[in-house]
């Protein structure tokens, strides 16, 4: 989960990236997709989804390379790379691997076998990893030196400042090292997934022979240690500990010391149709998550060549999978360094405002947001506008208001001191009932989510897990009220987690309606999701696995029409990823009639943008910044009567197919024109962005010709926001 953060806090503090990327389960359909279409699309025409994800992580580098970009916000976008490439290792390359081994892998959806697949990510992961550490030795280092923000070693520090670490060390860090040694009597010890460790080798004048010993760098302590002296410096807590050995090997000589670190596949996998109790399954899982088998080993460049070659024959990996990197190991480090109090280091620090619909008439007062849906629905767009005064505020008011009967949620990710989970807990303390949908399989918040699910449970609010074999994934909400005589719905459909802590750094839109339709829907599905009902036909709504697929391709393909007829077309897509081969070939149909396609993508695009014959009308862009670009939205011409849809799924396989996801139909045109503008500015060549090739790789485009830089989307977005909520 990622950290506490400061409200206006910068999408660069995230520790987590999205984690709902990471899935490895979208397999490619070879029947359905592979080879040439009989309408002539080519055999060749999508990008591997790995590599692509790769060539993402590689634009959050890019931004720690920009020195425009604060320093202190360049460490960040350092540490999240390496967060990002744990991850990627942990779930992706560790399931291809997976797969090759127990030789059930299939042919990827390029046509390339998944072992040269993995041959290409190892390789452009290696480059990446390596440019990583360039940047951080050579550039980002450097530059905090000069700012006063230092990381020494321990060759740097005088004699009074190793005598103070010597005593630290002594005090606070010896006492829960646990050093392991491996021979005869020990077998080599179980590796953590992610834990720093050093391999140290000590003679032993007692038998005359080397000793190996494996000592695991503590997790409970800070990576950095503060440096008593002038300045703000600190020294890894791996140098300390290999700089005061002899405490812990007394009576030896040090003959080498290496850190290392290894990576594991930390997946799991429920076989849910054959499981009584879904979350004594899952738990049981988790406990065996840790014992992954080994996927990544990474050593310091200057490894002693005997420790290594014992490391990899003990954890049984092939050279392929050692990466050897220069200066330091884990760069995830560095969130310890961007939180530093160093104002004139970071973005310049700017403060979400309620919503403007949602602004009380008067200043002392709190506004009702009940009333505020009745007049109008209510688009609001985070982190500019506040998750406080909105979500949080409709959950807060309701659970106290004596009218309110019921209130549904789905929750996917959370924490358990969130005010979300109080307020369900208070509003079933006052006898309202309360059904949470938990979706207890969210990857890497599966702990988090049993725990605070039966709290939840305890406090008498009903939670229920979901349909077997789907993840519930949609972000919905709704509140029953009482109000002369009638019962009133009053729903939020989002396109980000109930999450109060991201946010303030993931980007999201959220709808607030009192429509009647939608609320008759709304509920319909929590009924089809707790209960046994089977899923129907929304008009509001277009719901996955059955009908949201479907619904896409319907209007992709009259958008197609309408161009091949002569008519204005224009498909608009803004999501995480898109890799679905359905959606994609559809939307290369859609190009050769001549429809125009803008897809706004932050992570994964399996599309070939600007192929001749294939996709001329296709452009393809991504937005990194600030903030984490989180919405999904949906907008179809439809020949001047436009559609414009929000929702919570993205164009994967896993997405359309084998999770419960809702998307709505905005109806004001207010909210619709505000969102057209905003991908207007987005898509503009005058708006800082990179741009996708036909082969895969992305341009950035940051400055104009006379070198200034190009507008900033999500500071205009801020500023605008502020402008129009003073009015």
């Amino acid at each position: 989960m990622a950290p506490e953060l400061a409200e206006g806090a910068s999408f660069a503090q995230a520790t987590e990236a999205d984690l709902d990327d990471f899935d490895d389960d979208d397999e490619y359909d070879l029947e359905t997709h592979g080879g040439e279409t009989e309408d002539g699309l080519p055999a060749d025409r999508f990008l591997d989804r790995e590599l692509s994800w790769l060539a993402f992580n590689q634009r959050v580098l890019e931004l720690a390379e920009d020195e425009t970009v604060p320093l202190l916000e360049r460490a960040n976008f350092l540490a999240i790379f390496a967060s990002n490439l744990d991850e990627f290792f942990m779930v992706r390359v560790a399931g291809l691997k997976r797969r090759i081994v127990t030789g059930l892998a299939v042919p990827t959806n390029v046509g390339v076998s998944p072992v040269d697949i993995f041959n290409q990510i190892v390789e452009r992961a290696h480059e990446l990893q390596l440019r990583h550490a360039d940047c951080w030795r050579h550039s980002v280092r450097p530059q905090l030196s000069a700012a006063g923000i230092d990381i020494v070693r321990w060759g740097e520090l005088d004699e009074d400042e190793q005598r103070v670490l010597r005593q630290r060390f002594h005090d606070d860090v010896f006492p829960v090292l646990m050093p392991l040694a491996v021979d005869p009597a020990h077998p080599f010890p179980y590796i953590s997934g992610l834990s720093l460790n050093l391999a140290v080798r000590v003679f032993n004048p007692l038998t005359d022979s080397e000793e190996f010993a494996r000592l695991k760098v503590p997790p409970v302590l800070s990576r950095l240690v503060a440096v008593e002296g002038p300045g703000t410096r600190f020294i890894p807590l791996e140098e300390l500990i290999a700089n005061n050995l002899e405490e812990l090997f007394p009576g030896m000589r040090v003959v080498d010391c290496d850190v290392f670190r290894v990576t594991r596949n930390e997946d799991v996998a429920i076989d849910e149709d054959e499981t009584e109790n879904l979350i004594q399954a899952l738990e049981k899982e988790l406990s065996r998550r840790k014992f992954g088998p080994p996927i990544r080993l990474e050593v310091s460049e200057d490894v002693d060549p005997d420790s290594l070659d014992l490391l990899v024959r003990e954890l049984g990996i092939t050279e392929h999978e050692v990466y050897a990197l220069p200066g330091l190991l884990d760069l995830t480090g560095l969130f310890q360094i961007s939180g530093l109090e160093r104002p004139e280091l970071r973005y310049t620090k700017r403060v979400p405002v309620t919503a403007a619909a949602l602004k009380p008439t008067d200043a002392e007062e709190q506004e009702s947001i009940f009333d505020a849906i009745t007049r109008k629905d209510v688009l609001v767009h985070h982190p500019y506008e506040t998750f406080a005064t909105s979500v949080q505020a409709m959950l807060e008011q309701a659970a106290d208001d004596p009218d309110v009967l019921a209130i549904k949620q789905t929750l996917y990710r959370t924490s358990g001191d969130s005010p979300i989970v109080a307020a369900l807990i208070r509003a079933a303390a006052k006898g309202k009932q309360v059904l949470a949908l938990v979706e207890v399989k969210a990857r890497f918040d599966e702990t988090n989510n049993i725990q605070w699910a039966r709290t939840l449970e305890r406090a008498g609010v009903h939670v229920v897990y979901g349909l077997v074999g789907l993840k519930t994934h949609c972000k919905l909400l709704v509140v029953v009220r009482r109000e002369r005589g009638r019962l009133r719905h009053y729903c939020h459909v989002g396109t980000g987690n109930y999450n109060p802590k991201t946010s303030r750094i993931y980007e999201d839109f959220g709808l607030f309606t009192d429509n009647d339709q939608v609320g008759l829907e709304i509920t319909r599905l929590f009924n089809q999701l707790s209960g046994f009902a089977i899923e129907r036909k929304f008009k509001r709504l277009l719901v996955a696995p059955l009908h949201l697929r479907k619904g896409l391709l319907k209007r992709i393909r009259r958008e197609t029409r309408n161009a091949q007829a002569g008519r204005p077309a224009r498909i608009r897509i803004k999501v995480n990823s898109i890799v679905d081969e359905q959606i994609i070939d559809a939307l290369y149909r859609a190009s050769r009639a001549g429809v125009e396609v803008q897809v706004w993508v932050r992570g994964i695009s399996s599309i070939k943008p600007g192929v001749p014959g294939l996709s001329e009308r296709i452009q393809v862009r991504s937005v990194l910044g600030r903030y984490l670009e989180h919405s999904r939205v949906f907008c179809f011409l439809n020949d001047g009567d436009e559609e414009v849809w929000i929702g919570s799924a993205d164009m994967m396989h896993r997405n359309l197919d084998r999770r419960v996801e809702t998307l709505i139909r905005l109806t004001s045109t207010e909210h619709m024109d505000d969102i057209t503008a905003h991908f207007d500015t987005a898509m503009a060549d005058t708006t800082a962005s990179w741009w996708a090739e036909s082969d895969g790789t992305w341009t950035r485009h940051a400055f104009d010709d006379a070198g200034r830089p190009l507008a900033d989307l999500q500071r205009d977005r801020m500023i605008a926001i502020q402008r129009r909520r003073r009015r």
